[in-house]
C-alpha cells in the first residue's frame, strides 16, 4: 500500500481515537467514502483541482453539517483540503482496517438493498463468523442495485446472495440453452 495513504489513515485514526470518537467517525467516514464512489457529481466536485480548496471543503460542511460527528466533518475537510480527495476511499479503507485490527477483527463489507436492523446485523454477524471463523466489524452499505438479498465481502472471500446475481445467473443459463 502507498505509504502516503497509510500515513493519512494512521493520522486520521489517531485523531479520532484521541477525541474518543473512533467508532462514530470510522463508520461515518466509511459511509461517506462509499457515497462519493457512487455519486459521480459529488466525486467530481471534491476532486476538481480547479475549484479552490475552501469551496470543496464547504461542500462537505453543507452536505454533512450537524448530521455527522464534527470530527468526521473536520477530517473529511482535511483530506479534501490536502488535495487527497482522489484517495479518499483508500485512506478510509486503511483507517477502517487499522481500527478492526486494533479490535482483533476483520472487516465485512455488506451490501444490502435496505438498511439492516440491529437484530438482522447480529444474526448476519453470527452467520459470517460461522462461515469464515472470523470475528468481524460489519460495514453495511445500502445499495439498491443489489435488488434484494446480500453481498458480503470478508477479505478475499465473497458471498453473493443478491437477487441481482441470481438474475444474472438465470440470464446466463437461458443464454446457454
Amino acid at each position: 500500500m502507498d505509504p502516503r495513504i497509510e500515513g493519512y489513515a494512521a493520522a486520521l485514526f489517531e485523531v479520532a481515537r484521541a477525541e474518543g470518537a473512533l467508532d462514530a467517525v470510522e463508520d461515518e467516514l466509511f459511509r461517506f467514502a462509499r457515497t462519493v464512489e457512487q455519486e459521480s457529481k459529488l466525486r467530481e466536485a471534491l476532486q476538481d483541482q480547479a475549484l479552490p480548496p475552501e469551496l470543496r471543503m464547504k461542500v462537505i460542511g453543507e452536505l454533512l453539517g450537524s448530521r455527522a460527528n464534527p470530527h468526521t466533518v473536520n477530517l473529511l475537510q482535511f483530506i479534501v483540503g490536502a488535495g487527497r480527495a482522489r484517495q479518499l476511499s483508500q485512506i478510509v479503507d486503511a483507517l477502517v482496517a487499522r481500527a478492526a485490527a486494533e479490535r482483533s477483527k476483520s472487516i465485512a463489507q455488506v451490501r444490502s438493498a435496505i438498511p439492516l436492523g440491529e437484530e438482522q446485523r447480529a444474526k448476519l454477524r453470527d452467520a459470517i463468523k460461522a462461515a469464515t471463523g472470523m470475528d468481524v466489524d460489519m460495514k453495511v452499505i445500502v445499495d439498491p442495485s443489489v435488488l434484494g438479498g446480500l453481498h458480503v465481502r470478508v477479505g478475499d472471500r465473497v458471498f453473493d446472495a443478491t437477487v441481482r446475481r441470481r438474475l444474472e445467473l438465470a440470464q446466463e443459463s437461458l443464454g446457454k440453452s
